[in-house]
Parts: C-alpha cells; structure tokens; sequence
C-alpha cells in the first residue's frame, strides 16, 4: 500500500462498475471519486494548484479563490489546507449543506450568492464578485476552472489515457458538462488518439452550455447558466440532455442496487443509458460513463423523499425512467 504525505497525492484510477445489470443497457462506469476530496474534481484542482505554483502566482499569504458549486470547492479546500494556503469558495444556494460544512471543517471561508445575474443567472454573480474582489485584494489569486487550460490537461493526461488502456475496443464515451474540463480534455484525446471512439456530452436542460435556453436548475454540478470559455463543440460528436427528476430516478434506481452516487453521476448515467437504449440496431457498443461523484453529499436532496417532492410535482420513484422522445431530451449534435 502506498505512503503518502499529502492529500492529493492518492487518487483511484482503475475502479469501474458493470452497471448493465442495473441500466438494462452495457455500460462500464468509471468511478472517479475516491479520493480524499470525493470527486472527480481533485484532479483539476491540483493541475491548476500546481500550475499556479510554477508560474510564481501562489506565494506565502496568498488566498485562493474560485467560483463553485460544491465539488471543486472541497478538492481546492484540502488542497489550501495542505499546502498552506486560504481558500475563500464563492458559491450559490443550490451548493448541498454537506459540501458547505466539509469546505469549512478544511479551514475554508463559504460565501453564499443568492441574488443571480439578470441574464447570466447565479453563476454570473458569482463570477462577478471572484472578479471584484481579485481587483480589489492582490493577496486572492483566481485559478478561474472556467477558462484554465490545466482544467481540461489534467484529463487529457490521465482520464482519457487510462480508459483507453482499460477498454482498447471501447465504442462511446459519455461524459458529463460542466465546466467542460473533464469533456474537453478526454474529447481531445480522443481525437487525437482514438478517433474512432464516439464522444458524447451529456448535459442537464437548463444548462446554456450547448445553446439551450436558461431554466431553473437545482441539482449542482453539471451544466452553467454561463456557456463554459473551455468548450470546444467540434471536438463532441453528440450531446444528450437530461431533465432533473430523470436524474434523481436514475440515482435512487441505483442505490436501490447498492450503489450511493452524486447528481452528477445520476445525470451522466441517465443520458447515456437513453442514448444506448434508443441508438439503431447494431451489435453490442463497449461504452464507458465517467461518474463524476458519490452520493453522500445529496442526502439531503437527491436523496431525500421530502427534498424532491417539494421542488418538482411528482416524487421521483426507484425505478429507471423509460427512454423519452420529448423536445427537451433529445439528442443533438454538436459536431
């Protein structure tokens, strides 16, 4: 077993679940959350960290800062904390309690945006105050994961690799989009690497990322009421958009098979199994889902009967939905 000496020096890279019991559909799931920051995101944070270090923009008494909707915000908390910085995370209401206590019991400081942007929603706002604040205080340094290309290197040189060496026949790639770094660099890989390999985006509707319109959103991670600086739509070869209460039937069907994972996760999965389920007839497709996170940080919302019967009209059940045809969930192309 390894020794390590700081917090980011481990992270899981070879773990994948077999979900095609649970989807009804073949699917390979490839579990990027364990580690100590609990997301996918450790691995932004630490390129970006570490990048800013090099450059001689971190210094003794620096404070990082960074707009997040909770995952990002946790791995940069741990990550500031072993490394001897502060952390202030700028955030919105939609950031689960659990991931506001965990960025404060790591030393961070949470402040919380409530009043959103008139066009650009809460995400505006919040980016509005990171840039503010920057040029008001020259001790905040912004490592700003929206346009930072060490976002999307940092999956270029590890993510997109290790799947490819994992599954050399691998068909379709499913990704989730977010800030877009963990689409961005595995499309690019791709691209240059295994052209053959289909890349598909998925997306949560809402989201403004792909060209749709701006509508509430309540489960943090994926999609951006900002569209992401990153995006390069030419490198996805299609994207798939999820509605919420898809999402929560799709991560509480599978906890009832023993498996906790995040929003994130739930809306990855449920785009790519509806993408699997409806693609022509063919023979078996090797497809591989990123999962961004684990769900113990939305108990108390994806999780929780009361959450969910408040925010949307009918309680989500356990059950997978079936493949919808709806204007706001089909599939669009990117390319």
């Amino acid at each position: 077993m390894p020794v390590i000496s700081a917090p980011h020096e481990i992270n899981m890279e070879d773990l994948y679940v077999d979900l095609g019991a649970v989807v009804d559909v073949p699917l390979y799931l490839k579990c990027e959350s364990f580690n100590f920051a609990g997301s996918v995101k450790l691995k932004a944070a630490r390129e970006m960290v570490l990048a800013a270090e090099r450059d001689g923009l971190l210094a003794p008494g620096s404070v990082l800062v960074e707009s997040s909707s909770g995952n990002l915000g946790i791995a940069l908390s741990m990550i500031a904390a072993s490394r001897g910085y502060g952390f202030l995370c700028v955030t919105d209401s939609r950031c689960n309690p659990a991931s506001r206590r965990q960025m404060q019991a790591l030393g961070a400081q949470v402040l919380t945006i409530s009043r959103p942007d008139k066009t650009r929603g809460l995400l505006g706002a919040r980016l509005d105050y990171v840039q503010r604040l920057c040029a008001y205080d020259p001790r905040y340094v912004w490592l700003n994961q929206y346009d930072n290309r060490h976002n999307w290197l940092a999956h270029y040189r590890t993510t997109a690799p290790a799947i490819a060496e994992q599954f050399p026949g691998l068909d379709v790639v499913f990704i989730g989009a977010g800030t877009t770094g963990t689409l961005m660099g595995c499309a690019r890989w791709f691209r240059e690497h295994r052209p053959s390999v289909t890349v598909v985006a998925v997306d949560s509707v809402g989201s403004v990322t792909f060209g749709g319109p701006p509508a509430r959103r309540l489960i943090p991670g994926l999609g951006a009421g900002v569209r992401p600086a990153l995006l390069d739509p030419g490198l996805v070869d299609e994207v798939v958009m999820v509605e919420e209460p898809e999402t929560i039937e799709t991560c509480r069907a599978m906890a009832r098979r023993g498996f906790l994972f995040g929003g994130s996760t739930g809306t990855v999965v449920s785009g790519a199994r509806r993408w699997l389920a409806e693609r022509p007839g063919g023979g078996p497709l090797v497809s591989v889902a990123i999962a961004p996170d684990q769900g113990d940080r939305y108990l108390d919302s994806v999780y929780d009967p009361e959450w969910v019967a408040e925010h949307y009209e009918e309680p989500a059940g356990a059950q997978l939905p079936a493949p919808r045809t709806d204007p706001s969930s089909q599939l669009v192309g990117a390319g």
